[in-house]
């Protein structure tokens, strides 16, 4: 099963909306289905122009490793030079932040993932968990 264009329009909507809540700067959400595949991408007024980029490789990095952005930036930490070298091998790149989650839905796969930026990643991360819960669908596998 992939997230369907419904879900991840609302996820979208919904992480945008959270961002208005905490007066965030202005987002960019990008949702990926579980192939890596875009699926939807919308940035708010002011959003800078590589942020489209940066979503989409918070999400892809999340795909790719199986991991939250915010788990691959410790792993950065501890390993610098291993996550470094993942960067050429993903044609999105790896970007060690927080703002990038798998989403699950019923089962233990991932049904795709979001990617979140443009204010503290900590924010980023914060309107991904709403755009998720949004959508009906959750940020750690269902087992």
């Amino acid at each position: 099963m992939s997230i369907t264009l419904e879900q991840a329009n609302t996820a979208v909507a919904a992480a945008l909306a959270k961002a208005s809540e905490m007066k965030l700067k202005p987002l960019t959400v990008a949702v990926l289905d579980a192939g890596g595949h875009l699926v939807a991408l919308q940035r708010q007024d002011g959003s800078s122009i590589l942020r489209p980029e940066i979503a989409i490789g918070k999400a892809a990095s999340s795909l790719a490793l199986g991991l939250s952005s915010r788990k691959i930036a410790e792993m950065a930490a501890d390993r610098p030079s291993f996550v470094a070298s993942l960067g050429p091998l993903s044609r999105q790149g790896i970007i060690p932040a927080a703002g990038g989650l798998l989403i699950f839905g019923e089962g233990p796969h991932p049904v795709g993932a979001i990617g979140v930026t443009g204010d503290l990643s900590d924010n980023d991360e914060a309107a991904a968990l709403a755009g998720i819960a949004a959508a009906g669908l959750k940020a750690e596998p269902q087992t």
